[in-house]
């Protein structure tokens, strides 16, 4: 469901195979980004490309996600965001709760 990677100290995740987070698919989604914590200091991407519809517990994940990397001194940005649902983060006002970059480059990049 996710892949993951590292680009130099930044773990990068995106989802495969799938174009919408919903309720059927955040349960394993969100232990399996939680699991990324569990060393310190964790620095995480979040890339949101393909995705064309995240709906409230999709978001939900992503408070849990950034509570966790505080909890654990880590960081957590998300990158790649189609339109469609950048206007539903912008509808729940998170545009200004998570950092967010319009490529992965640039978000990996604004770690260093």
């Amino acid at each position: 469901m996710l892949k993951v990677e590292k680009i130099n100290n930044v773990t990068v995740a995106q989802f495969e195979n799938v174009d919408r987070f919903n309720a059927l698919i955040t349960e394993p989604v969100k232990e399996e980004l939680k699991s990324l914590f569990d060393k310190p200091e964790t620095k995480l991407v979040l890339n949101l490309q393909g995705i064309k519809f995240i709906d409230s517990s999709g978001f939900g994940v992503f408070l849990s996600i950034m509570k966790t990397a505080a909890n654990n001194h880590g960081q957590f940005k998300i990158c790649n965001i189609g339109k469609e649902v950048m206007e539903l983060f912008k509808l729940l006002q998170l545009h200004n709760v998570f950092e967010i970059f319009d490529n992965r480059d640039d978000c990996v990049a604004s770690f260093n």
